[in-house]
């Protein structure tokens, strides 16, 4: 669904269902910005994030989840995370969260 709702402004190369598969894809396709949910199955959305540091790319990258809880705003944006979506407000909020990042500038939902 978030492929569907970016399309129209970016070009998705690339679209995956788990951890692994997210860190091959971002390391072989070096997408401007990667959008990751925070529990994905093989490895986290923080973990990712970490192994993309680790190996130097540059990709911005946005969190997509469920979870609308300060202290996972607070972890994401200390791993250098520059978006932050919440599932809840998809349709609305990231395609700015998507804008932000490739300015490097930072975008939170707003939480309930």
């Amino acid at each position: 669904r978030a492929a569907a709702i970016l399309s129209p402004t970016c070009v998705i190369v690339g679209a995956v269902s788990d951890g692994p598969a997210a860190l091959e894809s971002v390391l072989a396709l070096r997408p401007d910005v990667v959008v990751l949910d925070i529990s994905m199955p093989g490895m986290s959305g923080f973990e990712v994030a970490a192994e993309l540091r680790q190996t130097g790319s540059t990709a911005a990258i946005v969190f997509l989840t469920v979870h609308d809880d300060a202290a996972f705003i607070e972890a994401a944006q200390a791993s250098g995370v520059l978006g932050y979506v919440i599932k809840a407000r998809l349709v609305s909020d990231l395609p700015r969260a998507v804008r932000e990042a490739r300015a490097c500038r930072p975008f939170v939902s707003m939480m309930r």
